[in-house]
């Protein structure tokens, strides 16, 4: 099994370690394990299949005592009850109001996750579906804030509008990119390379896209993933964060006249970007 290492933790005279991976899952989902190295506990994000956390908990020699879940998609809940049979005394939280009614601890936007230490909030991304939300914490995981944004941001792109609305995602995805630059951003997916083909067509004469693309490709060639990314990134990069850039905003203007749409604000803006992918 191929376990993705994104270690690297300074340890302090009474400092607790902490070491996240990815555990690859289906084709391109990634199920975020973040371990508690005094302890041996780990918390689990999205555990849409039990099989690989199961494998790799037993490799590692830890015990899941935690599961995130950030919304009720099947690819990211699918694996609990199994997991919950394997480790019993595990707390599943997750989303109020949600189709998905495995969970042990509801929580509420607004509400904290504490876990050995650590102080998740959580923030309410309603777009990709209505129960979503997403765990952010400023403690320095690899020497980096933390967010757990499942499907609602990824590496230059985001995720499709099941349930909600042009506006949610654009209010939800303001809010992301309103946490500090460095924050590091796990998503859900390795759907990188195919968000990166979208930006280059609306973007094609972006340099950085270009380089980025390289940069990603060569990761991908590796077998290695192109996750985390960056709020800093994602602003300078991801075309529906940059519904506020000259060219994002002239690109999708050209767009609009072509079929139709409105083009009056930063959330038309948005709507035209993921229009465009939607049927690209």
């Amino acid at each position: 099994m191929l376990i993705y290492d994104n270690r690297h933790i300074r340890r302090t005279h009474g400092v607790s370690m902490f070491s996240i991976r990815a555990i690859p899952a289906f084709s391109d989902n990634y199920i975020w394990c973040l371990s508690h190295d005094d302890s041996g506990q780990a918390l689990i994000v999205d555990p849409g299949q039990a099989e690989p956390v199961e494998a790799y908990l037993a490799e590692q020699g830890l015990t899941a005592d935690t599961i995130l879940v950030t919304h009720h998609h099947p690819d990211h809940t699918g694996g609990i009850k199994q997991l919950q049979s394997a480790f019993p005394e595990v707390r599943v939280t997750g989303p109020a109001d949600s189709p998905f009614k495995g969970t042990t601890n509801v929580v509420h936007p607004g509400d904290e996750v504490v876990w050995h230490g650590l102080t998740f909030d959580v923030i309410a991304v309603p777009g990709h579906t209505l129960d979503h939300i997403a765990y952010f914490t400023s403690s320095l995981i690899s020497g980096r804030p933390l967010l757990f944004c499942g499907d609602t941001l990824f590496a230059c792109g985001c995720g499709r509008l099941f349930e909600g609305s042009a506006e949610q995602m654009y209010h939800s995805l303001k809010n992301l990119r309103e946490l500090p630059d460095e924050t590091a951003v796990y998503c859900a997916h390795e759907y990188t390379l195919a968000n990166l083909r979208f930006a280059r067509h609306w973007l094609p004469d972006d340099e950085a896209l270009e380089q980025f693309e390289r940069r990603c490709q060569n990761l991908r060639d590796q077998d290695l993933p192109t996750i985390p990314t960056t709020i800093a990134d994602e602003k300078a990069l991801n075309p529906f964060l940059r519904w506020d850039d000259p060219a994002v905003v002239a690109a999708a203007e050209s767009y609009c006249a072509k079929h139709g749409l409105p083009a009056s604000s930063e959330r038309d803006i948005f709507a035209a970007v993921r229009h465009g992918k939607d049927h690209f």
